[in-house]
């Protein structure tokens, strides 16, 4: 019988290897599966591209299901006669017997099989040869770059033979010994500085590798184990030789090398020569280094300060590179270069260089920071205007650390730069005015006004009001601002000053500083009872009249009596009455109080006593005389000021710090007086009444007055009565009845007029106290025929043009020119956005608008030198940041003050007095006494109805 191939797929089963025992057929045969193994590519190449260093694939698991198959069907046809011991039985016999259907199925797909097989062989074939094409191009590429290598080299090797001996005979040897810098050399040796950044550029723009270009495909070269070499373009590796013009351009290339390459540097050792020029600079991988070796010994604990947890980069990593000073040059050039990590790689959106912050996101965190915007907040809002977090490289703590930084930078210095800082202002600015005193070379006070605010004084500086603050600086420096009433009737600041302390000399420097200043003193001064204001008001202001806030004083009503008295409903509305009744004259508020006291068993008690003392400083109806004296009552004006700037500024800022908050402040308080102007000269009022003087009213009053002035026409045509009595010394007197719609009772009022001469008393002096007519004067003027208000009763400072006319709003800005810069800035980002606007919703122009845009940006990258591998906030950013435009003194002939208490400080650890008790046990709910059924101070025991009844009871 002709005997045919075996395939080579098909196990073979002797029956002698069976050892004499049967085995089940499900046991004899075990299909073993294997896995197909790859071949180093390397090894083709090796082999010359040849598809004989390839191994054969072994059989797939679904050859050996069948084969076992058919291996198991032999098994059971096979018999003793048809066998013998140390025969084999092949596979072709074993089968040529008498085939049956189910031979004839597995014959089939053995066919089948052979045929994908040679079909996959084919495949492997096609992919062998492709891989030797392959092979032979990166050879060919490799054979170019070393023939560009050779001509680049050859061009050196002349040029700098060339440069040597025509400039220096004496270097040759040293040259022809270093011969490895020179031939190994690149274009950074011998090109300009414009030609180097040329080539620096092309490298960037065409050579960037795709890892730099796409994050998402980075993948690091793994050279073995726990070793990682950086994938980055073969022409911005450096290697051994390499010379560069400086140092620092020397960094910043291993710097752009480090960030493409997906980790950080930092700058390590470095040695000088004898003229402290350095000789050699270590720049190494941020992960270099090793770990602090750290004790801990649990008995000796106690008292010693927890240090924070933080995490060490530092793994031993030894990749690095070494720079060294050529000789006779400036250059440098790279002396050693050791690429392998010990770590994988990062992408480069993960590296601590992209947390670095630009120019633009540190202005945002100071500008933010002049409106109480904490560091944490402004991350937040960044976020949200950049559209998501992911759009903000740096974190948090690097925001945090930005106000770290500028301390840094400043110093101790920062008295004498704040000092500088208004004396520049003062030399620039128009009529701008700066005092400050030092004791013993620290600063103890400061004041300053700029021309606005003198301003202000000249036409509003009648009534003012000054009140001191606390927690607006890190030196707990008493911040003291000089408030107005405008024309408008908004809290208008007049100048403002910084003291160390609260003392009499302090207040009384100020207040002499202030009169320097403004050149007169003001007619009515406003304060609190603090002792060192009122005694330094005396000694400074000797034709103004001080009066005391009657707020402050009505505030300790409450302290000063009894619980059950301060309860007495009529007690507190009487004494009110009394007291805030700006039409009462002296002498009747004498006759009042001494009746009120006596009956409410008052006149021994000390603090009435001492309030009638001085009730000439509180009391209203003793500033009757004093023009405008009924604009401000209390010191309200002065709190809310205080509280104004408090939104603007914190109790850790520097003095540079609050000085921003403050021109930030008054931006926003002169920018809300522009509003309102704008308003007043636009507005179109209703008329309440026909009568022409009330039109004319509203074109020459701004809008808070035309309000109230309508109001008092409005009055006096509806709610007033008069009567004629005669002529007293050529002057119409009439007797005004001011008809009230709340009670019966009617306010009589005299009113005297000269028609003629367009003059007009009543004796309400209203137009004393406000600067306006009352009710009283309209009615009588509409009963005379006078048709428009005097002139001479239209004060200027409620004129609508009092201030507009002469002086414009101009924001406080350190000199013109960084003004202009400011301004180009802001009309840089209106036409960007502008623009933006216009193409938001066009796909296409909005995709051409950004093509441009990347243009404008690769343009001005050609000529912008980066700052380098150190980008810190150095002197000129901080100045620049905090709007000072002279430089950091070198000499510091100025301190800051030492952080004390004050008036303000608020501790919290003292103990209340009696009153403060009182006040606060008044606050709470009293029990309920079950003897007389009522929430009240007293109990069952102490109850005065059972304590009553049981006395009479026991008397009967």
């Amino acid at each position: 019988m002709k005997r045919r191939r075996i395939d080579p797929r098909v196990r073979i089963i002797f029956p002698d290897q069976t050892q004499n025992t049967e085995t089940p057929p499900s046991t004899t045969v075990a299909p073993t599966s294997s896995v197909p193994i790859q071949e180093n590519p390397s090894s083709i190449h090796e082999a010359g591209g040849s598809s004989a260093g390839l191994r054969s694939s072994p059989p797939r698991p679904y050859h050996d299901a069948v084969s076992e198959r058919l291996v198991i069907h032999l098994a059971q046809q096979s018999s003793p006669t048809h066998s013998s011991r140390g025969k084999g039985i092949s596979f072709e016999e074993g089968i040529s017997g008498d085939d049956d259907d189910s031979v004839l199925e597995l014959r089939k797909e053995i066919g089948v099989l052979n045929q994908k097989n040679i079909e996959l062989d084919i495949k492997v074939a096609d992919l062998q040869t492709e891989n030797v094409k392959l092979n032979i191009q990166v050879a060919d590429l490799l054979e170019a770059k070393a023939l560009k290598t050779k001509q680049i080299t050859d061009l050196h090797t002349h040029f700098v033979f060339y440069f040597v001996f025509s400039f220096r005979f004496d270097q040759i040897s040293w040259y022809i010994m270093s011969n490895s810098s020179v031939i190994d050399g690149d274009l950074y040796s011998f090109m300009s500085e414009s030609e180097e950044e040329d080539v620096e550029n092309s490298f960037f723009e065409g050579g960037e590798s795709s890892s730099s270009v796409h994050d998402a495909q980075y993948c690091d070269d793994i050279i073995g184990e726990h070793v990682y070499k950086p994938d980055v373009p073969v022409q911005l590796i450096p290697f051994k030789g390499l010379i560069f013009k400086s140092l620092k351009l020397a960094i910043k290339m291993y710097s752009e090398y480090a960030e493409i390459g997906g980790f950080d540097v930092r700058l390590s050792t470095q040695s000088r020569f004898d003229n402290k020029i350095i000789k050699k600079k270590h720049v190494i991988c941020n992960r270099g280094g090793k770990q602090k070796k750290k004790s801990c010994d649990t008995l000796g604990t106690s008292g010693v300060r927890r240090k924070r947890n933080s995490n060490s980069r530092a793994i031993g990593c030894q990749a690095k590179i070494i720079f060294e000073f050529v000789y006779g040059t400036p250059d440098y050039k790279v002396f050693q270069f050791d690429e392998l990590h010990n770590h994988p790689l990062e992408k480069r959106s993960d590296l601590k260089k992209a947390r670095q912050m630009s120019y633009s996101e540190k202005e945002f965190i100071v500008r933010a920071s002049t409106s109480k915007i904490v560091p944490t907040m402004a991350h937040k809002l960044r976020a949200s205007l950049r559209g998501g977090y992911e759009f903000v490289k740096p974190k948090v703590v690097d925001y945090k650390n930005l106000r770290r930084d500028i301390n840094r930078v400043i110093g101790y210095k920062h008295a004498q730069m704040i000092v500088n800082t208004m004396n520049d202002r003062r030399a620039h600015y128009p009529n701008y005015s700066f005092e400050f005193n030092c004791q013993d070379d620290v600063l103890d006070c400061m004041f300053w006004a700029d021309e606005m605010e003198k301003t202000y004084y000249a036409e509003f500086g009648d009534v003012i009001s000054f009140d001191a603050t606390f927690r607006t600086n890190k030196y707990q420096m008493v911040f003291v601002p000089f408030t107005a009433i405008d024309h408008h009737k908004k809290s208008v600041t007049i100048g403002s000053g910084l003291l160390s302390n609260e003392s009499i000399e302090s207040y009384s420097w100020l207040l002499k500083a202030f009169l320097k200043t403004h050149w007169k003193e003001p007619t009515l001064v406003l304060t609190d009872q603090d002792a060192a204001i009122k005694q330094a008001v005396e000694n400074v202001f000797r034709n103004s009249k001080h009066r005391l806030c009657m707020w402050h004083i009505m505030k300790k009503l409450k302290k000063k009596i009894s619980d059950d008295l301060f309860t007495n409903t009529d007690f507190r509305k009487r004494f009110s009455k009394l007291v805030w009744d700006i039409n009462m004259k002296p002498d009747v508020f004498e006759v009042k109080w001494g009746l009120l006291m006596k009956e409410f068993n008052l006149e021994d008690t000390r603090w009435f006593k001492d309030m009638f003392t001085i009730r000439d400083s509180w009391i209203p109806g003793y500033f009757s005389d004093i023009p405008m004296c009924g604009l401000m009552k209390t010191t309200s004006r002065s709190e809310s000021m205080n509280s104004f700037f408090n939104t603007y500024s914190e109790s850790g800022n520097l003095l540079l710090n609050f000085m921003m908050n403050y021109d930030t402040a008054i931006q926003k308080q002169r920018n809300t007086q522009r509003e309102l102007d704008k308003t007043s000269k636009k507005a179109s009022y209703k008329m309440q009444t026909p009568r022409e003087i009330e039109l004319q009213a509203s074109k020459v009053y701004t809008s808070t007055l035309v309000f109230e002035v309508q109001k008092e026409i409005y009055k006096a045509c509806f709610f007033c009565t008069y009567s004629y009595v005669g002529i007293e010394d050529g002057w119409e007197v009439y007797i005004v009845q001011h008809n009230n719609s709340k009670s019966d009772f009617k306010n009589e009022f005299k009113v005297e007029i000269k028609a003629e001469e367009k003059e007009i008393n009543c004796s309400c002096d209203h137009f004393k106290r406000m600067g306006v007519l009352c009710r009283h004067a309209f009615t009588i003027m509409m009963r005379c025929g006078v048709k428009e208000i005097p002139e001479r009763y239209i004060l200027k400072r409620w004129r609508k043009d009092v201030i507009s006319r002469n002086y414009r709003f101009s924001s406080v800005q350190s000199d013109s020119g960084d003004c202009e810069n400011v301004k180009l800035v802001n009309d840089s980002y209106y036409s960007f956005e502008s623009c933006l606007d216009i193409v938001r919703d066009d796909k296409k122009r909005l995709a051409l608008f950004a093509e441009k845009q990347q243009m404008l940006l690769k343009e001005f990258e050609s000529d912008y030198i980066s700052p380098g591998l150190k980008i810190k906030t150095d002197g000129e950013v901080v100045c620049k940041l905090l709007g000072v435009t002279i430089p950091i003194p070198e000499e510091n002939n100025i301190h800051v003050p030492e952080v004390q208490s004050n008036k303000g400080s608020r501790i919290k650890k003292r103990i209340p007095t009696a009153g403060e008790v009182a006040y606060k046990n008044s606050k709470k709910e009293h029990r309920m006494c079950s003897g007389c059924g009522k929430r009240v101070p007293h109990n069952l025991r102490t109850c005065p109805e059972r304590v009553g009844a049981a006395k009479s009871a026991k008397d009967s």
